[in-house]
């Protein structure tokens, strides 16, 4: 039975049902259990946006509050999964990766081809990403292109509740080291959500929108902006089909080819850096594999080559805009109005 809900809800419905469902399934993190047991609290805080609160008290000695150091606990929850746990780490914001990455990109990532496909690394690194939340520089980053980039791991970026809660339980049933990327502003966006626990498969984009004059490809945030700019170019008649990739490794190129054949066009929209980001390497797949069905050069709307601003005004013009990528869909489509 479907209801709406947020999110971040779905997020935690998603954790709830694998503890309850899978003992090995552990959650640990900064602050996740911190304020338990103080004058007052009943509960723990649940994580900097209270996104696991609640699942303390039911699953008690499961979620471990770890110390601020993103080099132990990452590597403990790694360590862990090869040991036969099944660990959900929570980096709080994708940029503290920096100070873990060795473990990510060197070991985690590394495991199953050093030891001849045998080894299993069940661990999922939960992280918040994305821009708009006013944190300035060092928590605002959208930094999927990097881990995508790295053999091994498995990418994910859902885009609303009901993608967030199966993805993350096939995330959390995956063998292989899963980054699972949440943008901070998405958590209060709601959509009808079963109940029941569901998986969503890797590699499998979903189709959003259809439309024969232009393809739109994001994910993330910037899908919810992709299908605001859908609705303005129909309003000029041009019907912009809008995918949602959901999981950036693996990818799925089947449908985004098979949907560029049908349009002739292709607007990528990305909130990361533009340089060897998810847009250039959408970009760059389509033009070698759907040229000859180009009817016009590929688009993409990104954020700039820059750091993430402190500025209210300056970040809102940082994240691709409704307006932006209406625009780039008019210029490359506008002659496919329908009479």
């Amino acid at each position: 039975m479907a209801r709406k809900i947020s999110m971040k809800q779905a997020i935690n419905e998603a954790l709830d049902l694998e503890m309850k469902r899978d003992p090995t399934v552990i959650v640990m993190g900064e602050d996740i259990v911190g304020g338990a047991g103080a004058p007052g609290e009943e509960d723990a805080w649940g994580g900097v946006l209270g996104v696991t609160k609640g699942l303390h008290a039911k699953y008690p000695g499961r979620l471990l509050d770890t110390p601020l150091s993103e080099s132990a606990y990452i590597g403990a929850a790694i360590g862990a999964a090869t040991c036969g746990m099944r660990p959900v780490a929570e980096l709080m914001f994708l940029d503290f990766s920096g100070v873990c990455f060795d473990q990510i990109l060197n070991q985690a990532a590394k495991f199953k081809y050093m030891f001849g496909g045998k080894a299993k690394t069940p661990v999922v690194i939960r992280a918040m990403v994305g821009a708009g939340f006013r944190a300035a520089a060092q928590h605002s980053q959208m930094l999927t292109p990097v881990f995508t980039h790295i053999p091994g791991l498995k990418v994910v970026c859902p885009s609303n509740a009901y993608d967030a809660k199966g993805l993350l339980i096939q995330a959390i049933r995956d063998d292989d080291p899963v980054i699972f990327c949440e943008h901070k502003n998405l958590y209060g966006h709601e959509t009808d959500v079963p109940a029941e626990a569901y998986a969503i498969p890797f590699g499998e984009a979903s189709v959003v929108r259809e439309g024969k004059d232009v393809t739109i490809v994001s994910y993330g945030l910037t899908v919810q902006r992709a299908l605001e700019a859908a609705e303005k170019l129909a309003k000029d008649r041009i019907q912009a089909e809008v995918i949602d990739l959901r999981t950036l490794s693996p990818i799925d190129w089947d449908t985004v080819v098979e949907s560029v054949e049908s349009t002739g066009r292709l607007v990528v929209v990305d909130e990361a850096n533009p340089r060897c980001s998810i847009a250039t390497d959408v970009a760059a797949r389509v033009a070698q594999e759907a040229f000859n069905a180009l009817k016009a050069a590929p688009q993409m709307v990104t954020a700039p080559h820059a750091p993430v601003p402190f500025s209210p005004v300056l970040e809102d013009l940082y994240i691709p805009t409704a307006d932006a990528i209406a625009k780039a869909a008019s210029k490359i489509a506008s002659h496919a109005i329908a009479a």
